[in-house]
């Protein structure tokens, strides 16, 4: 979610359109949609193939804001500190935002370790722990990087990732060895989970960035190979063939993960659900392949995104809250999917209002200063 940045030129309409599906998958991820249909296949489309979405943001991160910084040598370039900035601003207002929920419900924290846990890792609110996870990867990666090679990186990012599954999707397994369940009691006594910034979110923006590097730099060879030598004219069959690979490789790794999810689950081996092994491969391949949409999606996709992702929980309780007053709960809230559209409708039309709202305000203030 990396705000809106100047537009884009071409082939990003795949990965901005994408910005609308992937907050739809988080608000199923906090609502279990199908759950009414059947548990089983409600796990394996929300809780494995939605576990794409959050993967998505940070490589759309890598990609565009750290690939602008690596492309500047590794200096801390405006791009990078306007991202900080606002996404600690976006921080700041959503535990603000969530302040009044958390003292109703006894959420706050009772002493002032909770406090920094909550603010570092876990996030004040549920699904608040994306903004300091994506900080602390953003500079993990940068420190990184200006360390060693990015394919060192990339191998310790492996290894983070690694560990950080066994303390998710495959605890069950890890918790057996003394050694590594002695380590995870230790890192759970600092973050409730391993999906933070240190284990989790690097992976992925790094992803991001070397995508974006090996884009800029396969660019010149693609428009060679895709010209015809006798006719001077574009030929798409290269183009075409590697996005025949993509899709491939996609519905393998997909594939696989669903099994990893399922097995994972139905062995009971999951502390929690949000990393699993073949999640890096499958974000590889639908990345490359929402790169290769051409064209330009709306600017505010990118914005609504995010105010999506920020609301949809107050949204969910304001809507459960109306339900019980007006007796409707089993309508609204026992009633899974139903209770998953209307949160869907109502955050994306409080979104789309909040963005209008602000894109006048900010049209207003730029005539004023420029008149």
């Amino acid at each position: 979610m990396s705000g809106r940045g100047h537009a884009q030129t071409v082939n990003y309409a795949g990965v901005d359109y994408f910005r609308i599906v992937a907050a739809v998958m988080v608000i199923a991820i906090h609502t279990a949609p199908f759950s009414g249909i059947s548990k089983d296949f409600d796990f394996l489309l929300t809780y494995c193939a939605g576990r794409v979405a959050v993967p998505f943001f940070f490589m759309t991160t890598g990609y565009f804001v750290l690939g602008s910084w690596r492309k500047n040598g590794n200096n801390a370039g405006s791009k990078v500190i306007r991202f900080i900035k606002k996404t600690l601003f976006l921080y700041a207002v959503s535990i603000v935002l969530y302040l009044p929920i958390n003292f109703y419900s006894g959420g706050l924290p009772g002493s002032a370790g909770e406090f920094i846990r909550m603010l570092i890792f876990d996030g004040t609110f549920y699904h608040l722990w994306y903004f300091p996870a994506v900080i602390i990867g953003c500079f993990a990666v940068m420190m990184l990087l200006k360390k060693f090679p990015a394919r060192t990186v990339l191998v310790i990012t492996i290894l983070l990732y690694l560990i950080g599954a066994g303390g998710d999707s495959y605890y069950g397994i890890a918790a057996r060895i003394p050694a590594l369940e002695h380590m995870y009691d230790v890192i759970f006594t600092v973050s409730s989970y391993t999906r933070n910034g240190i284990f989790y979110a690097p992976i992925f923006l790094l992803m991001g960035l070397m995508l974006r590097e090996r884009k800029s730099g396969m660019e010149k060879t693609e428009n060679t190979a895709c010209t015809d030598s006798r006719t001077g004219r574009k030929n798409s069959t290269v183009r075409d063939i590697s996005t025949g690979w993509d899709i491939a490789g996609l519905c393998l790794c997909l594939s696989l993960m669903l099994i990893e999810g399922y097995l994972t689950f139905s062995l009971g081996l999951q502390r929690h659900n949000s990393m699993y092994l073949f999640l890096p491969p499958v974000m590889y391949f639908l990345f490359r392949l929402l790169l290769s949409v051409p064209g330009r999606a709306p600017g505010w996709t990118r914005d609504v995104s995010m105010i999506v992702y920020i609301i949809h929980p107050g949204v969910l309780i304001v809507l459960r809250g109306i339900a019980g007053a007006a007796g409707l709960d089993w309508l609204l809230a026992e009633n899974a999917f139903v209770q998953f559209i209307t949160v869907s409708t109502a955050s994306f039309a409080v979104a789309v209002l909040i963005d209008l709202v602000y894109t006048r305000i900010r049209i207003r203030k730029e005539a004023h200063e420029n008149a």
